[in-house]
């Protein structure tokens, strides 16, 4: 991928924020962003990093009327050293793959979209956080652009990569959350699009989340779509139990996001001897935990 460059000049540039405590989450966007254009006679082209501007669509573009748009999260972080670090980035352009193909959008190749990421955060370097529990967010992004009011697949499309810098994604950090168990809403059926990073699965979350603030909580437990019984991810994370010693996460099975975390923390888990599982847990099993104090540990792991 040949990737032009347009550096802003300085005076073009904005101000970075000086009390990293106060960054919040996904409000401050750096100076540059990457993205490239697809049409299906050409495959990807004129890949760019140029400053920070609005997107130009027109009102029929696909992506507006039948939500092709899927996305990523992951993170830049710097080191004690002042390096610049990257967690498994490559794994998140494959699950982006397989959201495109359910969705019936074009792939990207996995080693020139990780390198047009490493180019940009080099370009943003200075937009990394210095300070303990501050990274630099990044948002892959996919959209069809194509303008056309039939519902089919579009023709074309922009991806583009945004950066900025961000605190803990909950004000409370890695305090205790509350959590409410929704039995009126679902999240994702078997079948559906529920593993794949697309934004009607987040759309669809939203009237839940604002119904569990509205009663003092801070995220959704989402249980299964058919019995409304088993546990399956809570708010924009996977989900996590130490029962009787023994780590039990829910399955992958079409349902739940297939999270980098969440692979991780099973594999240092196995690593460190533990008893792991990948199984189905229903809320009842977990209530019950609680009841008779086998319930050690609750947590959620995300980007």
């Amino acid at each position: 991928m040949n990737i032009k460059i347009e550096r802003l000049n300085p005076d073009k540039l904005k101000t970075k924020p000086t009390d990293e405590s106060q960054l919040g989450f996904g409000k401050i966007f750096s100076d540059h962003f990457f993205h490239m254009k697809y049409a299906e006679k050409q495959g990807w082209h004129d890949a760019v990093i140029e400053g920070y501007r609005d997107l130009c669509l027109d009102p029929a573009a696909v992506c507006l009327h039948y939500g092709q748009l899927i996305f990523e999260g992951l993170k830049a972080y710097r080191g004690k050293d002042g390096s610049l670090y990257l967690f498994r980035p490559a794994d998140n352009f494959k699950r982006m793959n397989d959201s495109a193909a359910r969705l019936c959008m074009p792939t990207l190749d996995v080693n020139s979209t990780v390198n047009a990421l490493k180019q940009l955060v080099l370009i943003e370097k200075e937009w990394v956080p210095r300070s303990s529990g501050a990274s630099l967010y990044i948002r892959p992004t996919m959209i069809a652009t194509e303008a056309f009011l039939g519902v089919k697949a579009a023709a074309e499309y922009i991806f583009f990569i945004i950066v900025g810098p961000v605190g803990p994604y909950y004000p409370q950090g890695f305090s205790p959350t509350k959590i409410f168990v929704t039995e009126e809403y679902v999240r994702a059926a078997q079948g559906g699009i529920g593993y794949c990073k697309a934004a009607g699965n987040y759309a669809a979350s939203l009237l839940a989340s604002k119904k569990a603030a509205e009663l003092g909580y801070t995220q959704v437990l989402w249980l299964d779509g058919v019995q409304h019984k088993y546990v399956e991810e809570v708010g924009t994370s996977n989900i996590f139990f130490l029962i009787n010693d023994e780590l039990i996460t829910p399955p992958l099975g079409g349902t739940i996001l297939p999270g980098v975390t969440r692979d991780s923390v099973l594999e240092i888990a196995r690593k460190w001897g533990m008893k792991v599982s990948e199984r189905r847990i229903s809320i009842d099993e977990v209530m019950d935990a609680s009841k008779k104090g086998t319930l050690q540990e609750a947590f959620a792991s995300g980007t």
